[in-house]
């Protein structure tokens, strides 16, 4: 959901590409061990020494990821760099990095980004994750937000895909398709708004169902 019309609304042009980068990265301290230079420089230096180095990127955007009718910028930025950091969980490796690069177009304010910043800040310091680098440009249409998770593991700990093998138990965390039911109630209720935009709807019952929706965690 976009901030509040009313408010305080600062546009993003007068910040540039720059100040802006300042802006939603001085509060940025690093925690890992592995992180030698973060923001600020041309490249980030990690130092993950003996270890392999676990890399992962999703890609969101708007309109096929998330609907921004019913996703506060906080949720998603938090979403985001849980469905990164999940991968680097699921090969058993330490999520230690992340890089967030987004797309931006002219109808975000600065302060609507600052709310997407909040929720990936959130996560990071959930996870003990580092914001390290990334990159931000202009869109004609939209938001799009690319995180790319860093991670480390031993050689010979790390989980693959082609791992299994006959007679494992397969082991599942959560409830599937929780998420899934949470977005069915979200478009379910948005459609029932854009016909009578004076209902309030009833969430309650299935507040669960939309915290996993719209606030998942990457299980460790």
């Amino acid at each position: 959901m976009l901030e509040n019309k009313e408010i305080n609304r600062t546009n993003l042009a007068e910040l540039g590409e720059f100040g802006l980068i300042k802006r939603l990265t001085k509060a940025i301290k690093l925690v890992q061990k592995s992180s030698v230079k973060g923001v600020g420089d041309d490249a980030a230096v990690l130092n993950h020494k003996d270890n392999q180095t676990l890399v992962t990127t999703d890609l969101l955007i708007e309109g096929i990821h998330f609907d921004l009718s019913f996703m506060p910028l906080k949720h998603l930025g938090y979403k985001a760099v849980m469905v990164n950091l999940s991968d680097v969980y699921a090969m058993n490796g330490k999520a230690t990095q992340i890089t967030v690069s987004m797309a931006v177009s002219n109808r975000f304010s600065l302060e609507a980004i600052e709310d997407l910043y909040a929720g990936i800040h959130l996560a990071c310091k959930a996870y003990q994750v580092d914001l390290v680098g990334g990159d931000t440009t202009s869109s004609t249409k939209g938001l799009l937000i690319s995180i790319t998770a860093i991670g480390e593991a031993k050689a010979e700990d790390i989980v693959y895909r082609n791992g299994a093998k006959t007679n494992d138990l397969l082991v599942v965390t959560g409830d599937l398709g929780a998420a899934y039911l949470g977005l069915q109630i979200l478009e379910r209720e948005k459609q029932v708004f854009e016909v009578n935009p004076n209902s309030q709807p009833d969430l309650d019952q299935y507040a669960y169902l939309i915290e996993r929706q719209l606030k998942p965690e990457a299980r460790r």
